[in-house]
């Protein structure tokens, strides 16, 4: 059970506290409700691109990392189609900093044309080293619009492509920044040792100043049920042919969020999994693969992907594929076999908890989908599956005209 303390400011700005006596450390973690499924179709990638420009300065501070290496901290960030997060990580004595940093950056960034530059061609760079000149690279390039329609999940977190980034003129950024990154649209997490009556006195020393600003609504098309298979294929020079098997799943919190979770564990596992033990290991059709599901707040992916043998095809491996996958439609799976699954996942579960970081990242999310206290309720929600809720997801799930693929056809 994770405790925690929560609070709101006058400004709009959600704040979480989770204490923890035994750690001289302290977690400052910042989530905005800011993802790529937020971007303009026709200007994409700048979600990610805050992800670096939010560490080029801001309006009283022009260089985030010196006064956090300064007192013994770090921190990082990342970005996902659902949201933006940013973290610090620090001894508890120096919290002040990395509340100050934080809260300046949100209140405005320098925006100077310099810092504007910079981290363009850091995007351009990483957007052309990990997508385009990298082996499979642009796979989710090719698989995102393959498999949705109208949801904005139909382009990457990098961008649809390189020019949306070249083409950020200053005042589109300022206007993305304006509508996104103010209290109202963030959530503040802090874990360590202190007591709640200190962290609501500096909280309020250093975001209550912030000005408010109204949570824009969110439109966002949503993606109908599939109907009918799909397949792109598509030519590269690289070491094997590659398979994305995609299947629509539902959102983050819907049981079949749960389900899916389940399912991909059994069957994905790389040492004792069914894709592995047939495919890969009697069959040797298959170099690696493996299953698993992207998580989305809006409705995910089931995806079961890997790597052709040698000398194998592509289309060897889809006339097998499919009879294997059927065997989860037509019996169920044994009890001990869902025990073993469930105690698994609550056990990682409860293993990565033990992280201060893992805590703050996880109660801020979960604050997001509705309440925080939705954290410890995740085990339980495994619990209460049964083999047959698996056997009737499995036939829903893994129906062929659900399913979008994309294969790479190495040359």
């Amino acid at each position: 059970m994770i405790t925690f303390e929560r609070f709101n400011l006058d400004n709009g700005l959600r704040v979480l506290f989770h204490k923890e006596p035994t750690t001289p450390m302290a977690v400052v973690n910042v989530l905005y409700d800011v993802g790529a499924r937020d971007e303009d179709p026709q200007q994409t990638g700048f979600a990610h691109l805050f992800e670096h420009l939010m560490f080029g300065g801001s309006v009283h501070i022009p260089d985030f990392d010196a006064p956090l290496q300064a007192a013994g901290g770090q921190s990082n960030a990342f970005t996902s189609n659902d949201i933006t997060n940013y973290y610090d990580v620090l001894p508890a004595q120096n919290l002040d900093t990395a509340l100050w940093l934080e809260s300046d950056r949100m209140l405005s960034l320098a925006f100077t044309p310099k810092s504007l530059e910079v981290q363009r061609q850091v995007v351009i760079e990483e957007f052309k080293q990990r997508y385009l000149n990298q082996p499979y690279g642009d796979a989710w390039l090719h698989l995102r619009p393959l498999a949705y329609q109208k949801h904005p999940y139909r382009w990457a977190t990098i961008g649809k492509n390189i020019k949306h980034i070249q083409d950020a003129t200053m005042s589109d950024v300022r206007d993305f920044f304006k509508k996104h990154y103010h209290p109202g649209n963030a959530i503040l997490c802090i874990v360590g040792n202190f007591e709640l009556a200190t962290i609501k006195e500096k909280v309020n020393f250093y975001f209550s100043d912030i000005p408010s600003q109204p949570k824009s609504a969110r439109k966002l098309s949503p993606e109908p049920p599939q109907k009918k298979f799909r397949i792109k294929t598509i030519q590269r020079k690289v070491p094997a042919s590659s398979f994305y098997y995609a299947f629509q799943m539902g959102k983050r919190l819907d049981q079949d969020y749960y389900l899916s979770d389940l399912l991909s564990d059994h069957m994905g596992n790389e040492k004792t999994g069914i894709l592995f033990t047939e495919l890969q290991r009697k069959k040797k059709l298959v170099s690696e693969i493996t299953a698993y599901i992207t998580g989305s707040i809006d409705n995910g992916l089931f995806v079961i992907s890997g790597k052709i043998n040698p000398k194998r095809s592509l289309s060897e491996l889809d006339a097998v594929l499919w009879p294997l996958l059927d065997q989860y439609k037509s019996k169920k799976m044994s009890q001990s076999a869902l025990r073993e699954l469930i105690l698994k996942l609550q056990t990682a579960k409860a293993f990565q908890d033990q992280g201060l970081l893992s805590r703050a990242m996880n109660l801020s999310f979960f604050e997001l989908l509705g309440s925080a206290e939705l954290i410890n309720q995740e085990s339980a929600r495994f619990e209460n599956i049964q083999t047959k809720d698996l056997q009737t997801y499995a036939q829903q799930l893994l129906d062929k005209n659900r399913c979008s693929l994309l294969q790479i056809q190495a040359q």
